[in-house]
């Protein structure tokens, strides 16, 4: 795996010389495939290796460039043609359809049966989106995504919501056909997608072609043990600000340090959002501040906070990360529903680091949150290849060297 330091000398050492990057990445990362060799696209700043798919098989999550393959050959397709800024460097961006269905509770398809088949026991009733339409907060609906699938046998799919979908208690989870799990899509599926929205803490207005979510594909068995994870960390530090504490994955913890805002907790009848509006609204219309008072916080029930992780992380380019929640045996609370870490995230010209935002719902009881307290957990996973396009390079990248931060609409406050 290309350690950090490694990654931009090569890109800079082998400018001139496609072959000789192609076999700098066979000695120093993940193995390509070997129809990869020789086939490399001239950009600006640096060559990158493209995937030529000829058969072979590989292990990892797929990057933005066999996405777009995927796109091109018909595996991943839509009626409204699959915008390419829908593609980010380990997933694909999931886009609503045109009318939405209220239904009176949330469900999985099951086995050998379809979403359609199962909508008259749940439906409510349905209505258009295309003129905009709230979802109101503590309901459900579906609504049919703009995407279908047709992947072949090797590949298998987990979606999760975005990261500004999370920041607004937005629960958003993917189900299709024959479905037995939430945002799991098996291998060779072949049909149509469906979001489930329930809105917890804010009703929000939509409209068709909004992305709430998003899809990641992975061939194979692409997590990182502990071992490979601590020699990964030995190679590019992936954790400034605390020691990497690695066990099941790399251990995130809450900065309560105190000294003012520690974190914003949402108000309970607030108005309605738009998400076609960015950075339009002001936070305090909609979250009041949250003060740790001798680093710690009490955590109400059914209430929803915006908090800061202590450590600042890194993805390498030739990896991927994903949040997983951290057991309900440390308390009554839950982390992180927006959970995918895209390579490049807190790298690069973020330097050092990137600090976790986390969606902190309590549930039974009050709850006694202490700074650095573990939280969640971050598990890496390998790259297929290397993406051609990196988080915070030349993409929209929202949060890129953040810190304690509110969802894209709100906004910036002092």
């Amino acid at each position: 795996m290309l350690a950090r330091s490694n990654f931009l000398t090569v890109c800079a050492s082998f400018r001139s010389h496609p072959a000789e990057l192609a076999k700098a990445h066979l000695r120093t990362a993940t193995p390509l495939w070997p129809s990869t060799i020789g086939h490399l696209t001239r950009r600006p700043e640096q060559f990158v290796v493209r995937a030529c798919d000829r058969g072979e098989t590989t292990v990892g999550v797929l990057p933005s460039q066999r996405l777009r393959a995927l796109m091109a050959g018909g595996a991943i397709s839509a009626e409204q043609p699959v915008d390419g800024a829908q593609v980010q460097p380990a997933s694909l961006d999931l886009r609503l359809g045109d009318f939405a269905v209220r239904v009176r509770a949330s469900f999985l398809a099951g086995r050998g049966r379809t979403v359609e088949d199962r909508l008259p026991d749940f439906e409510m009733h349905r209505f258009s989106l295309r003129d905009g339409a709230v979802l109101e907060k503590g309901c459900v609906y579906l609504v049919p995504l703009m995407e279908r699938l047709a992947l072949p046998d090797a590949l298998q799919g987990v979606a999760n919501a975005k990261s500004s979908t999370g920041r607004l208690d937005l629960l958003t989870r993917t189900i299709c056909d024959g479905g037995t799990e939430f945002d799991h899509v098996p291998s060779g599926y072949h049909g149509p997608l469906w979001a489930e929205i329930c809105p917890r803490s804010f009703s929000v207005l939509v409209r068709p072609g909004m992305r709430l979510n998003q899809l990641r594909l992975r061939e194979g068995d692409a997590r990182l043990s502990d071992d490979a994870l601590r020699a990964l960390h030995d190679r590019v530090p992936l954790v400034r600000g605390a020691e990497a504490a690695i066990g099941d994955g790399l251990a995130f913890s809450v900065d309560l340090s105190g000294g003012g805002r520690a974190g914003w907790r949402a108000k309970p009848h607030a108005g309605v959002i738009d998400l076609s509006r960015l950075d339009h609204y002001a936070p305090r219309d909609f979250w009041e501040e949250v003060i740790a008072d001798d680093h710690r916080i009490i955590l109400d029930p059914g209430a929803f906070y915006i908090l800061v992780s202590r450590e600042a992380v890194t993805i390498p380019p030739d990896h991927a990360a994903e949040m997983a929640p951290y057991l309900a045996m440390v308390g009554e609370f839950r982390v992180h529903y927006a959970g995918f870490f895209d390579p490049g995230f807190g790298h690069g010209e973020a330097g050092q680091g990137s600090r976790g935002v986390l969606e902190v719902r309590c549930h039974e009881a009050p709850f006694a949150l202490e700074h650095g307290q573990v939280v969640g957990r971050l598990l890496y996973e390998r790259m297929a290849e290397v993406p051609d396009q990196l988080y915070g390079r030349g993409i929209a990248s929202n949060y890129q060297g953040q810190g304690l931060k509110l969802s894209k609409h709100f906004r910036g406050v002092a």
